[in-house]
């Protein structure tokens, strides 16, 4: 294991500081364990006491084994696990490990599994805080089994989860915590890439009326300083401040640091990533090596594919009728499609299952329960399909088309493909389709076939290209632009461009 200070390859190995996230049922004591290890650790406080929100901040731990090494530890103060997947499904998976708070006289609950299923899509380790031993109703022992049913098994029980035993209240274990997220910090061997070009991750954004707009981020990779050019999808700006979560200006941060950022042009979306002029260039480079990378894959024989994987999250009535329905759907699976459920549970679809959709690319199934207008809505907004049933043969035909649609992702794959999401029609009587270029390139003449669903509806050519104003030759991936295709068709907003 590389420790701190032990030299690789005649180099001097730098480890950046965890950035831990913690999450759990929402009176479990999340917020007041935050608040004891801000008090207890934090030494250099802003005037009255109290540190500057910026959504993270960092505490600084003396290791019993070495006191004299100071080590810092960054805590994400989000308000649960879809802030969480939130910011995975926009691409700023930024935690290296997740505190799963548990109280120990209440036990494990729903809300407890969904920021289990959450942290656990997102692959980073997870740690055990079995908080409120304090209170006289603990029982930390029906606690672990109650983890151990749901796939967490503790070390003290022959797994392999870290479980520590806490009080946020009296700060009984708190020390310990902070050790074992060292430990585990440790093992997972967190370099500090601060040579590297820039990367780093939008947690917060507000606009200010004395300001300007002001992002919160914590660093992956790379150096931030005063004065870097930086870019946030298509915002651009200059740093002209930063401060730090104690309320102190810097003139540059490392990776593992929270810092806010003042000189960006427009507000960025929670989740986003910052940039720097290279790491954007190495950004495109890694897009086209994975289109070349993808035509290399479509080349191969099917013999030599990789079994595809349908996730689904599952929402039904009652626990009788879950137990029944995994078992018919375990019985579809084949040699071409698996399927793999991110989380299934008793209960209304909520936006927790949406977002986790989102972060994991899955689809969300229920079963005779309610889904709120606002939860439907953020699922259309964010193209997650939520498929309702009230007959279970009804549910697994449902589900064997989507089965199918995975298996369909074979033939586009390598291909340029699109999807409409605008129409425009114009006086001549053509119709100019607005897409946004999901895979592959589109080019001006290329051969197309349109899809709606999964039929085949029309077959024509790319006669011109716009991005804007300006003809373009051709188009990648990500990029949204108009089409005027020949023949004229009755298009419809998503229906799928494929080149052929």
């Amino acid at each position: 294991m590389a420790k701190k200070g032990i030299k690789s390859k005649d180099k001097a190995v730098k480890f950046k500081p965890p950035v831990v996230t913690v999450m759990g049922h929402i009176d479990h004591g999340k917020s007041t364990l935050l608040d004891k290890i801000r008090g207890t650790n934090i030494t250099a406080r802003e005037h009255g006491g109290i540190t500057q929100h910026i959504g993270a901040y960092q505490v600084v731990v003396s290791p019993k084994d070495s006191p004299k090494n100071k080590r810092k530890i960054t805590f994400i103060d989000t308000p649960g696990h879809e802030a969480f997947s939130m910011m995975r499904a926009r691409g700023g998976q930024v935690s290296d490990i997740v505190v799963l708070v548990v109280a120990a006289n209440d036990g494990v609950k729903q809300q407890t599994i969904e920021a289990l299923d959450h942290a656990k899509a997102a692959q980073v380790p997870i740690i055990v805080a079995i908080n409120k031993i304090d209170l006289k109703a603990a029982n930390v022992d029906r606690v672990k089994e109650q983890l151990a049913k749901v796939g967490i098994v503790a070390e003290a029980w022959g797994g392999d989860t870290v479980a520590v035993e806490v009080s946020a209240k009296t700060g009984e274990g708190v020390d310990e915590l902070l050790e074992m997220i060292l430990l585990v910090a440790d093992m997972l061997e967190l370099e500090s890439f601060d040579e590297k070009p820039l990367e780093a991750v939008i947690i917060e954004s507000h606009l200010s009326s004395k300001r300007g707009v002001v992002a919160s981020v914590i660093i992956k990779k790379g150096t931030l300083k005063v004065g870097d050019e930086l870019y946030v999808d298509d915002i651009i700006g200059k740093v002209k401040a930063l401060t730090d979560f104690k309320g102190e200006n810097v003139q540059k941060v490392f990776p593992g640091d929270p810092v806010e950022v003042l000189g960006l042009k427009g507000l960025p979306g929670v989740g986003r990533n910052l940039v720097d002029k290279v790491s954007k260039a190495n950004r495109a480079a890694r897009k086209d090596e994975k289109e070349r990378e993808s035509h290399k894959e479509l080349a191969q024989d099917d013999s030599e594919r990789q079994v595809r994987v349908l996730n689904l999250i599952l929402k039904v009535d009652t626990q009788g009728t879950l137990q029944a329905i995994l078992a018919a759907l375990v019985k579809l699976e084949n040699e071409e499609v698996q399927i793999k459920f991110l989380h299934d549970g008793v209960g209304d679809i909520t936006d927790s299952d949406v977002l986790l959709a989102v972060s994991a690319k899955a689809c969300v199934v229920g079963f005779n329960v309610a889904i709120r207008v606002e939860t439907e809505a953020l699922a259309k907004s964010l193209k997650i399909e939520v498929a309702e049933y009230k007959v279970i043969y009804d549910l697994i035909k449902g589900v064997e088309e989507l089965m199918k649609g995975v298996r369909k992702v074979d033939k586009f794959e390598g291909k340029g493909r699109a999807e409409i999401s605008k129409l425009f029609p114009l006086p001549s009587g053509d119709v100019v389709v607005g897409v946004k270029v999901l895979q592959g390139k589109i080019k001006e003449g290329n051969r197309i076939v349109i899809w709606r669903g999964e039929e085949e509806v029309h077959q024509g050519k790319i006669k011109t290209l716009k991005i804007g104003k300006d003809k373009v030759k051709q188009v990648s991936a990500e990029n949204e632009c108009g089409i005027l295709i020949r023949p004229r068709f009755d298009f419809s907003i998503q229906d799928v461009i494929e080149v052929v």
